[in-house]
């Protein structure tokens, strides 16, 4: 099973709470995890694009950096890992997309892929006067579709003529082309999400909820696979988690209490305002699931608990079918990495190969 860490671009990380670790987005700060990640044999990082926080008395994620610049900066300090910046499809035309993803293509020398977030809080886009309507809440998979076709043509070719309903090029060119193959990655956690990563993506985020509960995961692989089957397509799974880890359970777990004592339930209730404008997400979907959580710091996937609770738990998601990796999220990016490449790790089964290259 592939491991890779979800950047902490944004401020206080993954968890809406006033008690949870504070701290501000940083280049410094996203180096020094990102460093840690390839050193302890990590596969891939990633970093999201956010746009506008939800505020609260956390201020939760209303300090960010921009993705595509990070990685850049990250691409040149190191020489292994894999990494992936977020493209919010309605800032960016595709083909000036393309040519950034094949600068850091160059930079990184073959070690670079895109994530497509079709965008689901409008807000990010009213504040710049380019949200397009309601009607991008039915049709952006029909965009993030010819985004990305656009973008294949010109990295397989130099040239695009494509011509659909949302973008027209015109002897479109972009030279050089990538040295290396540039993955897509999606989040799409809908029926209809699934079926455009199965249709233009390498890989798909997924999502579960609950504490230690490994065994909901497989219910979300099934369906990626599901639309793989229909699409004759092989889209890996890639859960979104996070671990917050200590010598014993009970340490552990008196850490989720304190940051749940603290749940920012101001930005809470932005974010919840702000997915039920999509009157029509699915159940599965990302809104659908904000809507839905319970009033906790996070609703991902969390792995709570001692270095050997958590590395059981990371190896029976590793027997998933489907499932190609996981990307981490921690309480403290710092000390969680270290947790994770010093203690945790060595006890894992699935990834006893590095220990037997060290």
């Amino acid at each position: 099973m592939d491991i890779g860490v979800f950047l902490p671009i944004g401020n206080n990380g993954w968890l809406i709470s006033s008690t949870s670790p504070q701290y501000m987005p940083s280049f410094d700060l996203n180096k020094e995890v990102t460093l840690k990640a390839e050193k302890y044999g990590f596969e891939f990082a990633l970093s999201m694009i956010t746009l506008r926080g939800f505020g609260g008395p956390s201020q939760y994620w209303d300090h960010n950096l921009e993705s595509f610049t990070l990685m850049a900066g990250l691409a040149a300090v190191t020489t292994r890992i894999k990494l992936f910046a977020s493209v919010a499809v309605l800032t960016v035309p595709p083909a000036l997309i393309a040519r950034m993803a094949v600068t850091n293509d160059s930079i990184s020398h073959g070690r670079f892929g895109v994530i497509i977030v079709s965008g689901w809080q409008k807000a990010e886009y009213e504040q710049m006067g380019i949200w397009p309507g309601e009607r991008h809440f039915e049709k952006r998979y029909d965009y993030c579709g010819e985004y990305v076709q656009v973008m294949q043509e010109l990295w397989a070719t130099g040239r695009s003529d494509f011509k659909g309903e949302f973008f027209q090029m015109s002897d479109c060119r972009v030279s050089p082309t990538p040295m290396a193959k540039i993955d897509i990655i999606s989040a799409g956690q809908s029926n209809r999400g699934m079926r455009f990563a199965a249709e233009y993506a390498d890989y798909n985020f997924i999502s579960a909820g609950g504490i230690n509960d490994v065994g909901q995961v497989a219910q979300h692989t099934e369906r990626l696979m599901a639309a793989n089957k229909a699409a004759g397509a092989n889209c890996r799974a890639m859960l979104l988690m996070m671990i917050i880890a200590d010598e014993t359970d009970a340490a552990a777990m008196a850490k989720w209490h304190h940051y749940v004592a603290g749940t920012d339930l101001e930005a809470l209730a932005w974010r919840d305002a702000q997915a039920g404008a999509d009157v029509k997400a699915e159940a599965h979907s990302t809104v659908g699931r904000m809507v839905r959580s319970d009033r906790v710091p996070t609703n991902m996937l969390r792995l709570i608990g001692s270095y050997e609770t958590v590395a059981r738990q990371l190896d029976e998601l590793a027997g998933i079918p489907g499932l190609a990796g996981v990307m981490l999220t921690f309480d403290d990016f710092i000390i969680g990495m270290e947790q994770f490449g010093t203690r945790i790790q060595p006890l894992m089964r699935c990834r006893r190969h590095l220990a037997q290259a060290a």
